[in-house]
């Protein structure tokens, strides 16, 4: 019985000293960069799967109005698509009357839902296209800074 509670109080208390005691890190400039170079790689692989999974379970019904239809990537971005149901509201009046109301529901969906990728300097990027015009309603960037205050 002994055993059995020590192997986790040891894991715990490991656990514990590495998050107080992080790892060191190089103050070497070309050691650092090239760590920085692989980084950059191993996330665009990450954003290429993330795209390519995702995408084949496109078009997804989101809501009544709403239709996840695209998912692409730009270098270390994912830029999502969605197509919106306006019925008989101008694509003007859309972008006028809903921009700001939406603004700040998404942003906060996308800082909870994908804080590992934008931790990782993978920036979010959601767009809004009109379902009859096919036109850009508006988008929304989404970076890690934009979450500081949420």
């Amino acid at each position: 019985m002994k055993k059995i509670l020590l192997s986790p109080l040891a894991l715990v208390s490991l656990t514990t000293y590495c998050l107080a005691n992080p790892l060191p890190q190089t103050v070497e400039p070309s050691v650092k960069s090239k760590a920085e170079q692989q980084l950059k790689v191993q996330n665009k692989h990450i954003v290429k799967l993330v795209v390519e999974e995702i995408g084949k379970k496109l078009p997804q019904k989101v809501d009544k109005y709403t239709k996840f239809v695209k998912i692409e990537s730009e270098g270390l971005k994912l830029l999502y698509t969605y197509e919106i149901n306006t019925g008989s509201k101008s694509d003007e009046a859309v972008r006028t009357e809903d921009k700001k109301r939406m603004e700040k529901f998404v942003v906060k969906g996308i800082c909870q839902t994908s804080k590992r990728f934008l931790e990782s300097n993978i920036d979010i990027t959601y767009i809004y296209d009109s379902a009859i015009s096919k036109e850009e309603l508006f988008r929304f960037d989404v970076t890690l800074k934009d979450c500081k205050y949420l």
